[in-house]
């Protein structure tokens, strides 16, 4: 049997765990939530129990090294996070703890988001296309890079980070402690309080992204407005960031992503009315392909294909 890569996925609500061959094919897939606990060791007992679970399933078969893609900030060369969306974790050795869990194998540690764009470029949307930003929009906003064909994580490995890029100066507050970022105005969370401010009279006591959007298809013009600020927030920030980095393709994935046919028209039609240059005209943006398991193989692909995606800005414990 070919090598098999573990890969995990750590996110602000979620903790997902897989086994990977190396043609893409994520098998063994675990998910657990993410512990809401003030101790970080309270965070880590379910991660870690997780992969175990996951590593016990490979049986016999080789795991030739684990992949993390975590939210962020990263912080290398140290390899540890403080999630903006898991306060518990603030320059949590989370590499280091992964190499004691999994013995002898090398263990990388990326951003989640970058794992996204990885994954959709090894085997998703992103194939064949050599400049291409991958962007979830889910509890949070996240983002990576490819350029000239590779991951770019950048010196500090948080390049990409497009969830906090500022697209309104005098924008509501965002988790990061800024202001006007694009996760501010376009994460699930954000639309969510903001539809509520609104007016949104939503039908549950504590309604999700998916509540909004079936409000807005049934005409509610709260949550349909919620969306349409969302995709002209994220327009801005793949504009600024196309042309900063000369972009050919935005794969765009994660759960309010999911709502594609509420947050594509007014995003399309963003980019469409602010990116005039002839090098912007050009930008395609599409959903994502792989879906929830974009971050998996992703981080699958820093363990098998690490000439392609495991350069500078990925955390090594080889």
């Amino acid at each position: 049997m070919s090598d098999l890569a573990l890969a995990v996925d750590i996110g602000g609500t979620k903790v997902a765990a897989a086994l990977v061959t190396a043609d893409g094919t994520v098998t063994e897939r675990r998910v657990r939530p993410t512990a809401g606990s003030t101790d970080p060791e309270a965070v880590w007992r379910p991660v870690a129990a997780l992969v175990s679970e996951v590593l016990a399933a490979a049986g016999t078969a080789r795991v030739a090294g684990v992949g993390v893609g975590s939210a962020g900030p990263i912080h290398l060369p140290e390899g540890s996070i403080s999630p903006v969306n898991i306060p518990a974790w603030r320059r949590f050795p989370l590499l280091g703890r992964m190499a004691e869990l999994v013995p002898g194998v090398p263990v990388r540690l990326a951003g989640d988001g970058g794992c996204a764009a990885a994954g959709e470029h090894w085997r998703g949307a992103g194939q064949g296309v050599d400049d291409l930003l991958g962007i979830v929009v889910s509890t949070g906003v996240g983002g990576g890079l490819i350029q000239a064909g590779r991951l770019f994580c950048g010196p500090s490995g948080n390049a990409g980070h497009i969830g906090h890029m500022v697209v309104d100066l005098d924008g509501p507050p965002c988790p990061c402690g800024g202001c006007g970022c694009v996760e501010a105005m376009s994460s699930g969370p954000s639309m969510v309080a903001w539809a509520l401010r609104a007016g949104w009279k939503a039908p549950v006591p504590a309604p999700a992204g998916q509540d909004l959007a079936a409000a807005a298809r049934a005409g509610d013009p709260y949550a349909g407005e919620a969306f349409r600020r969302s995709g002209r927030a994220l327009a801005a920030g793949i504009v600024s960031t196309a042309a900063i980095c000369d972009l050919s393709r935005v794969v765009i994935g994660g759960g309010v992503a999911a709502a594609h046919d509420l947050l594509f028209p007014p995003l399309r039609a963003a980019i469409a009315e602010h990116g005039r240059l002839a090098f912007l005209r050009g930008l395609t943006v599409t959903t994502a392909t792989l879906g929830n398991s974009a971050g998996l193989a992703g981080a699958a692909a820093l363990i098998l294909a690490p000439d392609t995606y495991a350069g500078r800005g990925v955390a090594s414990s080889t």
